[in-house]
């Protein structure tokens, strides 16, 4: 990830509709995540069914929480935007587990 510095830099040299294609890009980056993301999730949620394991696991989720939060502080990115959209990723990932058993 660029940091600000970069950013602005470019900016003075970028036409509005550059930095907008650059957004798009970005933003299909996240989504492929995203489903990369869900992928593994499911795959664990196999795993987890496979073993008669519960679908909830609050340590991992703890560690993923404070994994995100440490990764916010390391790009300079708010915590709490982080840490609400890891969350929400969580929930989604624990309600389609719970539906597919």
């Amino acid at each position: 990830m660029a940091n600000d510095d970069t950013i602005h830099g470019r900016a003075d040299e970028m036409s509005l509709e550059e930095l907008r294609e650059e957004i798009r890009d970005i933003d299909q980056e996240i989504v492929e995540l995203i489903a990369r993301r869900t992928y593994v999730a499911d795959t664990i949620a196999q795993v987890k069914e496979d073993r008669g394991l519960p679908t909830t696991d609050e340590s991992q989720e703890a560690a993923v929480m404070e994994r995100a939060g440490e990764n916010a502080d390391q790009f300079d990115v708010d915590r709490n935007l982080v840490k609400a959209i890891f969350r929400l990723l969580i929930e989604l990932n624990k309600a389609e587990q719970r539906e597919s058993r």
